[in-house]
């Protein structure tokens, strides 16, 4: 499923020398302020687009934050989430909420807006500043101003502290990245990894990653009705029509609890977010496909035990009020496998289902409704190539 500040602390010190000299006294030293910012626009359509914004703080531990940047090209925030957003002119401010404002060293949050453009230019902003810092990725550490009276001379240097983020059970110790924001992202040579705990109801879920092929989650989720998560991988868009693709293949490998209510499900998108193909490769507990008719036993398949693209199938078909969606659930299920895409595409359009569409992402990734307690998801390895 698609998901969809105030001031740096400082030291404050104060040096007092008695003597013949005189007396030195120190203004408060600053703290070691530094910042990266991760802009992803993650869905995009006339008039509109949706974009995540993390920001990690590599300085001292913050409080609170405030994050400035501008556009360029006229682009308006029209509504945001975990963050208040403000803009005047070009100039766009998001400060933190309530639940969010405490970045230690090396910690990072996340938020969310949708926005409009000019449906021409869409451009990200080149430079962001967190508390009136600019973020480069770097740490700058200010040296102390000292006043003093004559015949003295008082140097004192800069402290940083430097503090670990909390740790979650189950989080390999060479995890590169680890993060429990609700669209936290991560990008790494030429994918992105999210967090994406877009449903209702939903608990806590912390992702990390060794590489952006090989990563998981530690979910607690209620074991309610309705999705609450889908965490998952993607490599940039195919941005091709299916017509014009020579192959489009994707391997897989996870390793996932023994229950629960989830599914195993690559998300593939097509013509602008209008068309969703899921491929349900493991599934446990209380979920099913989205379906055009049900009976007492659940979903009713439009095709049963269909072979495509070196597995076997049944195949739905349905609605989920925003976008159509092809169900596509293995027969026997497992956790690897290679898949060929194309021919799925292809044997949709041949059915009548679509026309020569234009595929976007091919997503991998766990479709979560519930856990017992905390379970832990892994993807092993994902590949995906188009030619």
């Amino acid at each position: 499923m698609r998901r969809r500040s105030p001031a740096i602390l400082a030291g404050i010190a104060a040096l007092v020398t008695a003597g013949a000299a005189g007396v030195v006294a120190a203004l408060p030293a600053s703290a070691a302020v530094g910042c990266s910012v991760q802009y992803s626009v993650v869905n995009q359509w006339p008039g509109g687009f949706g974009t995540n914004v993390v920001i990690r703080n590599i300085g001292d531990p913050i409080t609170s934050w405030t994050v400035v940047w501008s556009y360029a090209a006229g682009q308006q925030v029209t509504q945001y989430w975990n963050a208040t957003v403000t803009q005047s002119g070009s100039q766009v401010t998001a400060r933190n909420v309530s639940y969010n404002g405490n970045l230690a060293t090396n910690a990072t949050t996340s938020f969310g807006f949708n926005g409009s453009w000019n449906n021409s230019s869409n451009p990200a902003p080149t430079s962001f500043t967190l508390n009136g810092t600019a973020c480069t990725g770097g740490v700058s550490n200010p040296t102390t101003t000292t006043t003093t009276r004559p015949g003295t001379t008082t140097t004192r240097p800069p402290t940083t502290t430097t503090t670990r983020p909390p740790t979650t059970p189950g989080i390999p110790s060479d995890a590169v990245w680890v993060a429990s924001g609700q669209w936290d992202t991560w990008n790494s040579n030429g994918y992105t990894v999210y967090n994406n705990i877009w449903g209702g109801g939903a608990g806590t879920q912390t992702i990390w990653a060794r590489t952006p092929t090989n990563w998981g989650v530690i979910a607690n989720h209620p074991m309610t009705s309705g999705v609450k998560s889908y965490p998952h991988t993607v490599r940039g868009s195919v941005n091709r029509t299916v017509s014009s693709l020579s192959t489009l293949t994707t391997s897989f490998n996870v390793a996932v609890p023994g229950s629960g209510n989830y599914a195993t499900t690559y998300d593939i998108w097509a013509n602008n977010w209008a068309y969703e193909v899921m491929l349900w490769m493991n599934w446990n507990g209380a979920v099913g496909p989205i379906a055009e008719q049900y009976d007492a036993n659940g979903a009713v398949p439009a095709f049963r035990n269909v072979s495509l693209g070196g597995h076997t199938w049944n195949i739905y078909r349905g609605s989920n009020g925003a976008n159509a969606v092809f169900s596509f659930l293995r027969t026997s299920q497992t956790n690897s496998g290679t898949i060929d895409v194309r021919a799925i595409l292809n044997w949709l359009r041949t059915q009548g289902w679509w026309g020569d569409v234009n595929v976007g992402e091919v997503q991998v990734g766990f479709e979560i409704s519930g856990t017992n307690g905390s379970a832990a998801f892994t993807d092993n390895s994902f590949s995906v190539a188009w030619s």
